[in-house]
């Protein structure tokens, strides 16, 4: 097994409620959230519904067994972090629980599976952001530029649970898709939305997640 990464931070969030402010601006409106997440030091436990004690407000469109734990490369940071809107970003800004070195979109792969710490973790779809990251960050086309950068980060689902911790590494234990990286992946549902043969292809991935398997497959047969 090859050491692919490491875990640089974990966090996770309640849902808590952000009451309007009185401004006008769409972003000052009332809403609650999961998506402001704290730094976790000790062991917790990753279950296979995700980290222990984390929460989604929308369970509809976050979390479950395919979005158990959400990941974003700590390499990213520079590219944000130069917008004077995102110049205090840390570890957990975009609302990830795991932030990593290592785990690029160019060269992960959908299916990879990887150990850490006492889990096994199997990556499900490459991360299409809502909403809730523009109005965290009061810019309103945030999502926008995060699918169109391909920064976008990734899932994980859990196929056995176990106690994880900051600081531990990732060591890729199977890579049965290697021509499937996430950048593909991100390629195929944003930027190449004709492409009817590369959507059904990717619809086919076995370790593709549901969702992104019902989408593909709607473009590939419409």
């Amino acid at each position: 097994m090859t050491v692919a990464g490491t875990l640089l931070s974990l966090q996770i969030g309640t849902i808590a409620d952000t009451p309007a402010t009185g401004s006008d601006a769409w972003w000052d409106k009332p809403w609650s959230s999961g998506f402001r997440k704290s730094p976790v030091e000790q062991p917790i436990w990753l279950a296979y519904g995700g980290l222990r004690g984390d929460q989604q407000a929308d369970p509809r469109h976050h979390g479950g067994a395919d979005k158990a734990v959400c990941v974003y490369p700590s390499e990213h940071a520079p590219h944000w972090t130069a917008l004077p809107e995102l110049a205090s970003l840390a570890p957990g800004g975009f609302g990830e629980n795991f932030t990593t070195t290592g785990l690029l979109e160019e060269n992960v792969c959908l299916g990879d599976l990887y150990h850490l710490g006492e889990a096994l973790v199997e990556v499900s779809q490459p991360r299409q952001p809502c909403w809730k990251l523009a109005r965290r960050w009061r810019l309103k086309d945030l999502a926008a530029r995060v699918e169109e950068s391909g920064r976008t980060g990734f899932y994980f689902r859990v196929r056995r649970h176990g106690w994880v911790q900051r600081g531990q590494t990732f060591t890729l234990e199977a890579r049965p898709f290697s021509q499937l990286t996430l950048a593909l992946a991100n390629q195929v549902m944003h930027h190449r939305q004709t492409d009817r043969d590369a959507a059904r292809q990717l619809a086919e991935c076995p370790a593709l997640s549901a969702s992104w398997k019902d989408a593909l497959w709607a473009r590939a047969t419409a």
